[in-house]
């Protein structure tokens, strides 16, 4: 057993660099078009570049399973996801974007992350410790020191309320997500940027009108493939491994890498708050990577389909139509195990933890 999750953690911090670096990118974008139809070109980007992978790797596949495809009880869960982190959420950031001063709401941003664990800890019942907890509120304050204006303005509070209703659709998105995170990464990623761009595009054009700057649309389109379709692929891919709150809490150094990105790409200054805040992320950092959690624990027997290959946890026998070679995909059963070894709340550790 490998004694700590390396991949998924650096799944988890490459999907936050890719979304944090989508944000001085997209930056450059606005003004040549309208909000809500940039919003719309992003995850039309990322669901159209990612459903052309999909249809070209499954053509190449030759009918073998690469990742378990979605099935008919993953959509509500789908459809919950898009709803909620796809539809609803940037619809209420751009109500509150209107309401609110753009430092004010930047600052209001990090409460994704916040929502996204306490969901993962009070209503999935992730295991949470105080080594967890302490690290999960260093990487926060990291992005809300980093975040912080100058001066907050004045201002009404439905713009605020605005936006943390759409940090909880987000919230809610992910913890939706994290339901099928056994399934293909690159199917969900692809039907939530379809779907979701589609609808925001089409509220946008029907608001701000199709005057549109045809090389602006590609480059939107770009950054959308990159910095929100690939982001999330890898965001799924770690949740399998760290589970929700866990993968959060490392996506929420994004934030850094924005700020890092506008330093590059707006020559902005190298400030003592901008230290202070990596210092902070840095210190949530190592809280995380240097976590242990062992003890004794019950794996109730269950039959599943994901990608996997045959460690401790996947000790099963095999028909002759399964693929061969590791890692593979194939449904298989687990039998009822008792163990004791480090672990994390994955795909495989979803068990109930007594109070502490």
């Amino acid at each position: 057993m490998r004694p700590r999750p390396v991949i998924g953690v650096r799944l988890a911090l490459l999907s936050a660099l890719l979304f944090g670096a989508s944000t001085p990118l997209a930056k450059l974008l606005v003004g040549e078009l309208p909000p809500e139809t940039l919003a719309g070109l992003l995850y039309v980007g990322s669901g159209a570049g990612l459903g052309v992978y999909w249809i070209v790797r499954r053509r190449r596949g030759a009918g073998a399973l690469i990742e378990a495809p979605l099935s008919g009880r993953d959509l509500p869960w789908l459809a919950g996801a898009i709803g909620c982190g796809g539809v609803l959420a940037p619809l209420l950031l751009m109500e509150g974007l209107a309401r609110t001063p753009a430092s004010t709401a930047s600052l209001l941003l990090n409460l994704e992350s916040v929502f996204t664990a306490l969901i993962a800890w009070v209503v999935a019942r992730e295991n949470v410790d105080r080594r967890i907890l302490t690290g999960m509120a260093a990487i926060v304050a990291g992005g809300v020191l980093l975040s912080w204006p100058t001066a907050i303005a004045a201002s009404g509070v439905i713009g605020p309320l605005l936006i943390g209703a759409a940090c909880l659709g987000w919230a809610v998105d992910n913890n939706l997500t994290q339901r099928i995170s056994a399934g293909d990464p690159v199917e969900i990623a692809a039907a939530k940027g379809l779907i979701a761009g589609t609808v925001n595009l089409a509220l946008g054009l029907a608001g701000d009108g199709p005057a549109m700057a045809g090389p602006r649309i590609a480059e939107a389109l770009m950054i959308g493939l990159l910095g929100y379709g690939m982001s999330l692929v890898l965001y799924v891919r770690a949740m399998r491994d760290l589970g929700t709150a866990r993968t959060g809490a490392y996506f929420g150094v994004a934030p850094f890498v924005g700020a890092l990105g506008g330093l590059l790409l707006f020559r902005e200054p190298v400030t003592a708050r901008l230290l202070a805040a990596a210092g902070v992320m840095a210190v949530g950092l190592w809280l995380h990577l240097s976590e242990r959690h062992e003890h004794e624990h019950v794996h109730e027997a269950i039959r599943h389909t994901h990608r996997h290959v045959h460690d401790e946890h996947h000790r099963h026998p095999h028909e002759p139509a399964d693929p061969p070679g590791e890692p593979h995909t194939h449904e298989h059963q687990h039998a009822r195990l008792v163990h004791r070894h480090p672990h994390y709340p994955d795909i495989h550790h979803r068990h109930s933890h007594p109070p502490t």
